[in-house]
């Protein structure tokens, strides 16, 4: 017995083709967009590869474009079924490939669940490396003169002032490195030179942070050298006021906007799996309700469709018992092979 079965007169025929029509080319719709969402994020990346030592991974955005293309393919090749489905002359031609087509769907819709746990997934990853890459982009800071750091300063500057945070986990990050150029320090100064001599390394540290992490909201004009000396300041005290610099990390900053990304990208495919469900399960009725009519001559006369020609049982059944037959005639290939 056919799984959900359901009758089909004429017009049912023609509201199911025309509604699945639409649905094609909705779909296709998300398609584009998922693949200009990969490329997006693709570029959002390689914008802020220097925050990531270039260690960013760019599978996820390749698979997007990759899924989009795809998505574009399927469902234009879907539409243009159902466009022809009530047209005898030209639907018979479209037959033979409808079973390829509608296994195919399935293993794409596979392909697009792994990648929405990839979109979800992968943010620990992005978590790490953008760790270790600010981590290593605050060091570089002051290197403005090192080939292939030239642009780290400016590139963390517009970091910190875009996403309005301040060092990697905090803006404390600045007091742990030099990242003032010793070319700009006046080494004829006893307090410079005192303060670089009392360092075991040798670095010029100061509890003080880059212009770029000053909070422009602030009625206060910015402090951003002394922060921790109460006394440098006018009616200041920095455990208790509130400090008129960014406190968040850029770190927490980046994997907030990227992981949103993610998760936008991550809920817009399983749309699109639902999408793309509903139409191979619109199909599957319009394509056997077709061939189930008793006279192919008479569009007018009832027909059946049903997504599923036996019940799941059954099919299930049929299914793993020709697995079963592929492993054996594959089984006695080698052996014949071996035999030779």
């Amino acid at each position: 017995m056919a799984f959900m079965p359901v009758k089909f007169d004429l017009p049912k025929r023609v509201k199911l083709a025309q509604g699945l029509w639409l649905l094609y080319w909705i779909s296709m719709m998300v398609g584009i967009l998922i693949f200009s969402l990969g490329i997006f994020f693709k570029i959002e990346l390689r914008k802020r590869s220097e925050m990531m030592d270039n260690n960013e991974s760019h599978f996820v955005p390749n698979l997007l474009i990759l899924m989009g293309m795809v998505a574009c393919g399927v469902n234009a090749f879907g539409g243009k079924v159902t466009h022809d489905s009530l047209d005898p002359t030209k639907f018979p031609k479209w037959k033979p490939m409808l079973k390829p087509y509608l296994t195919f769907c399935c293993g794409f819709n596979i392909l697009l669940l792994i990648t929405a746990l990839l979109c979800f997934l992968m943010q620990f990853a992005l978590y790490l490396t953008l760790a270790d890459g600010l981590k290593n982009g605050i060091k570089f800071y002051k290197d403005t003169d090192t080939p292939g750091r030239c642009f780290m300063k400016r590139t963390l500057d517009m970091t910190q002032i875009e996403f309005r945070c301040c060092g990697n986990n905090n803006y404390r990050d600045w007091f742990e490195v030099q990242w003032i150029s010793n070319r700009y320090l006046d080494m004829s100064n006893v307090e410079v030179r005192d303060r670089v001599m009392s360092n075991v390394e040798g670095k010029y540290l100061m509890d003080s942070v880059p212009f770029s992490c000053c909070n422009p909201g602030s009625p206060r004009p910015c402090i951003q050298h002394h922060l921790t000396n109460n006394s440098a300041h006018y009616d200041y005290d920095h455990r208790i006021e509130e400090l008129n610099i960014w406190t968040r990390g850029c770190r927490e900053a980046l994997v907030a906007y990227y992981g949103g990304l993610m998760n936008s990208i991550g809920g817009l495919i399983l749309l699109t799996i639902i999408l793309e469900s509903v139409d191979m399960a619109g199909l599957k009725y319009l394509t056997t309700s077709l061939e189930s009519m008793s006279d192919p001559e008479n569009p007018e006369c009832e027909s059946e469709g049903w997504l599923l020609e036996k019940g799941v049982k059954e099919t299930m059944s049929d299914l793993f018992a020709k697995l079963k037959t592929m492993g054996k005639t594959n089984q006695v290939e080698e052996g014949a092979q071996a035999a030779t």
